[in-house]
């Protein structure tokens, strides 16, 4: 999982943010699968990276 800061992000192309949005969402549901006791900073992370990416979106 790489983090992506909204100057990558706006650097990318339509098809592109679909794509990792949908890896990223994709890899929040494992990551809660793994850990359902609280949340991980993993977690925290994804969430903020798929924030941005709508965001911009």
């Amino acid at each position: 999982m790489a983090i992506l800061k909204s100057k990558e992000i706006r650097g990318m192309g339509k098809n592109d943010k679909e794509a990792k949005l949908k890896e990223l969402k994709m890899e929040l549901v494992k990551s809660r699968a793994k850990n359902s006791q609280g949340t991980s900073s993993k977690s925290r992370e994804i969430k903020k990276t798929i924030a941005r990416l709508l965001t911009i979106k």
